[in-house]
């Protein structure tokens, strides 16, 4: 049992330490930003998003010089008709996906091909960002000297299945990567990224390869993270809550299909997801039966995770309210892991509309 206990310790020290001493983009950091930014939004299917992510795009402050590029990916919903009500952005409509690349990375080539700013920007359509979140952002990265940066969004969550799995994003990394100590590049696989709200240097994009360099893999923002750090760049992950908001998924079907598209990939290999269910399973569900079969001191290994959850949901201003259910989410993301496995497999992941196997 001790040994059960130490274990379910470990995610809440690194929590703790990682809610302590993370990076944190706050809107009063926001200076004017002279050097020129490109804004890029890919957009497939997004007639539901358009009117929001591009609304507060626009509204963005302290740009002396920036552009709003969007590319229509071939959607077949009345996106293209929507994005026709905006002048203040350039809308471009996508080429044919060439073969070996994954929808998004190709968008995101095309969007910086059409794009002249000396800092990129990439947005994901289903983000919501404040007037002052890109210079914010971009002073910040500028202070530490890096040459990319992730604000990492608030994650929204309404129904009970986003509830159980949505906040689970940030604590995964806070519950187990030392940020500070992956910030300096030694080990490219403690890299943290979220391609939801991303800004990189262009003169680094460019030296690293780009999207094109990463063209067929599905975690598109760590892959890319990770190339820029192995190619001698600097940046990492910050909290970004303050400044944006994301909300993924819906509905059962679209966190569904979202999740089991990229989760294969996300542990390395399939020894790396079995023993990262194993590890989940032993520190986030155990120790919840054990208690519930009489074993008293397992209690205090439950609470010590669920601890962990809400310390993370505080400190990223996600939904505490869940934390008490984290054996349910644990159960519910190995389920995941493994469908994702099984279609991987069997060559059925599929991406709106597009194979990603």
């Amino acid at each position: 049992m001790i040994y059960l206990l130490l274990l379910s310790a470990i995610p809440l020290i690194f929590t703790v330490g990682n809610s302590l001493s993370m990076r944190v983009v706050r809107s009063k950091f926001a200076e004017k930003v002279e050097t020129s930014v490109s804004i890029l939004v890919p957009m497939r299917n997004e007639e539901r998003n358009v009117d929001g992510v591009l609304t507060s795009l626009l509204s963005s402050m302290h740009l002396a010089h920036s552009e709003l590029i969007v590319l229509d990916d071939y959607s077949s919903d009345s996106t293209a008709a929507l994005l026709g009500n905006y002048p203040g952005a350039q809308v471009h409509s996508g080429i044919e996906l060439p073969n070996y690349w994954l929808g998004k990375n190709f968008a995101c080539h095309q969007l910086v091909t059409h794009s002249t700013g000396q800092y990129l920007v990439f947005v994901d359509a289903d983000v919501r960002v404040a007037p002052s979140a890109i210079a914010a952002s971009i002073t910040y990265m500028n202070s530490m000297g890096w040459d990319f940066i992730s604000p990492y969004p608030r994650q929204i969550a309404e129904t009970f299945l986003e509830r159980l799995i949505q906040p689970l994003l940030q604590w995964s990394w806070l519950s187990s990567v030392p940020l500070r100590y992956a910030e300096q590049g030694k080990f490219p696989s403690m890299i943290i990224a979220n391609g939801q709200f991303m800004i990189i240097k262009r003169g680094a994009y460019i030296k690293a390869g780009g999207h094109k360099a990463i063209r067929s893999e599905v975690l598109d923002d760590l892959e890319l993270a990770r190339l820029l750090t192995k190619s001698g760049f600097k940046g990492g992950v910050a909290d970004g809550s303050e400044v944006a908001a994301c909300r993924m998924y819906q509905n059962a079907s679209e966190l569904s299909a979202g999740y089991t598209k990229s989760l294969w990939r996300a542990f390395g290999s399939a020894s790396g997801s079995l023993l990262t269910s194993l590890y989940l399973f032993s520190t986030g569900v155990l120790p919840f039966i054990l208690a519930l079969s009489g074993f008293r001191a397992a209690w205090l290994g439950y609470f010590l995770v669920v601890l962990s959850r809400y310390v993370s949901a505080l400190r990223t201003r996600s939904t505490p309210s869940a934390a008490l259910l984290h054996p349910l989410s644990i159960l519910t993301l190995i389920a995941l892991i493994a469908w994702s496995w099984q279609k991987k497999l069997t060559h059925q992941l599929v991406w709106r509309g597009r194979s990603v196997a």
